[in-house]
C-alpha cells in the first residue's frame, strides 16, 4: 500500500501554505495537489498515516432531511470518512465520492451499515438540504450530506488541516468553491482521524483499505 507516516501538527502547518481548488476546467493547475503537502513526492502517496491523529470536529450542521446532525454524537464509535466539497464541482468531488461508493459496495452488508461517509458542503448557499440529498442519491443514498453556516464549516475543516474559501465567481462568471480535497478516516476505536487520503486515491486504494478502517486498523 502506498502510504506515508506524518505528524498531524505538520499537516496543519502545511495547510496554511497550500490550497487546492475544485473549480472547473479553466482553473489551471490549482487543483492538482492536496492542501497538506507532506513531501516532494506526496502525489505518489494514496494515504498518509498520522502519528498524532486529528480530533473529530465538534460540528453540528443540517442533514439532507433538514434535521440537526451532531457529527461527534452520530458517528461516535463508528468508522467514519469525512470529505469537504460541493455538488457543482465538475471533477474532483464527484470522482472522490464515486470512488468511495464503489469501494464501499465491496464490503459486507454489516460493514457497509457500520461505515459512515460524511460529505460536508463548502457551498452551503447553493447546496440546500434538498439539493445535497438529490446529488448524493445518485452516488450513494447512505452518504450523510451536511450543510449550514459557511464559517462553521470552514472552522471545522481547518481543524483537520483542510483550507476552504468562500464560494466566488471565476473569470468566466461561474461560482466556484476552492477547497482542500482530502478524505479523513476516523477510527471506531477512539474516533481519532489517523488516515488522510489525497485526491489521487483510487477505487483500488479504498477497496483495499476500507475493511481495515472498519475494524479500526491502519492500512
Amino acid at each position: 500500500m502506498r502510504k506515508k507516516t506524518f505528524a498531524a501538527a505538520a499537516l496543519l502547518a502545511a495547510a496554511t501554505l497550500t490550497l487546492s481548488a475544485c473549480a472547473g476546467d479553466d482553473s489551471g493547475d490549482s487543483g492538482s495537489s492536496p492542501v497538506a503537502v507532506v513531501s516532494e513526492d506526496s502525489s505518489q502517496q494514496a494515504v498518509t498515516v498520522l502519528d498524532q491523529p486529528f480530533t473529530k470536529p465538534d460540528l453540528v450542521l443540517t442533514d439532507t432531511q433538514g434535521k440537526p446532525y451532531d457529527l461527534r454524537k452520530e458517528t461516535a464509535g463508528r468508522p467514519t470518512l469525512v470529505y469537504f466539497g460541493y455538488t457543482h464541482c465538475p471533477d474532483v468531488c464527484p470522482l472522490t465520492m464515486n470512488n468511495i461508493a464503489v469501494a464501499k459496495k465491496q464490503l459486507s452488508e454489516a460493514d457497509q451499515d457500520a461505515l459512515r461517509v460524511v460529505f460536508v458542503t463548502t457551498d452551503p448557499d447553493r447546496d440546500t438540504p434538498a439539493a445535497l440529498g438529490a446529488w448524493l442519491k445518485g452516488i450513494d443514498s447512505q452518504v450523510v450530506g451536511l450543510t449550514g453556516d459557511f464559517a462553521t464549516v470552514q472552522t471545522a475543516a481547518r481543524s483537520l488541516g483542510i483550507s476552504i474559501e468562500p464560494p466566488h465567481k471565476d473569470k468566466n462568471g461561474k461560482i466556484v468553491s476552492t477547497h482542500g480535497t482530502q478524505v479523513i478516516a476516523f477510527s471506531p476505536k477512539n474516533d481519532g482521524g489517523y488516515l488522510l487520503y489525497g485526491e489521487d486515491a483510487t477505487v483500488d486504494d479504498y477497496t483495499k483499505d476500507l475493511p481495515r478502517i472498519v475494524k479500526g486498523q491502519n492500512p
